[in-house]
């Protein structure tokens, strides 16, 4: 594997994630907030850094990375069905703490098991890694998937990814590294 870097970043803000709502595959545009948000990731990105921006298909993903390929001067590249957000099923709209109530650890109403937000999210990794073979690449997608998935490489779980966040992974060492997490470089503190 070629050196490389893949910089995650979670979509701005929706009105479900103002609301708390779990909105995992729904398809939930931005709001005004999460489009400064993705405006803002820009200068975490850092233009010149990045040679290629990618997303899930899902909308609000979709216009948070094209803000943000607009920022940094690049082409918007192709969506991978593999990045889409955590399945919440039954609980899809519902508050949190609601869904929380009916299917404690959001086990149960069909909602997708973490094991598999993970095997995603990691073959969503090695997807792009292939597709982009030692470039830096931006990934927009959503927060559980990069949650889950970095913690994967962190061997700690992870605090909450905030929206329009950016969180890196890097493989100078020969194998994926966490650097950076919520726009600063991570502690080892489990949350």
């Amino acid at each position: 594997m070629r050196l490389m870097k893949l910089g995650f970043v979670r979509h701005g803000q929706t009105q479900w994630n103002l609301e708390g709502r779990l909105q995992g595959s729904s398809d939930i545009p931005l709001n005004d907030t999460g489009r400064a948000q993705a405006r803002e990731a820009v200068s975490v990105l850092e233009p010149g850094q990045w040679d290629a921006i990618v997303s899930s298909p899902l909308s609000r993903a979709r216009e948070t990375a094209q803000i943000i390929a607009d920022g940094l001067g690049l082409e918007l590249g192709p969506s991978y069905d593999l990045l889409i957000e955590r399945d919440y099923a039954q609980g899809e709209g519902m508050v949190e703490t609601e869904a929380l109530a009916l299917w404690p650890d959001k086990h149960g109403g069909g909602i997708e098991p973490l094991d598999s937000v993970v095997e995603r999210g990691l073959r969503a990794i090695e997807q792009i890694a292939a597709d982009y073979l030692g470039k830096n690449v931006a990934v927009i997608c959503h927060g559980t998937i990069i949650r889950y998935t970095l913690s994967h490489f962190a061997g700690y779980k992870l605090d909450t990814i905030h929206n329009g966040s950016v969180a890196i992974i890097g493989n100078e060492s020969g194998s994926w590294q966490l650097e950076l997490v919520n726009d600063q470089v991570p502690n080892r503190v489990a949350g």
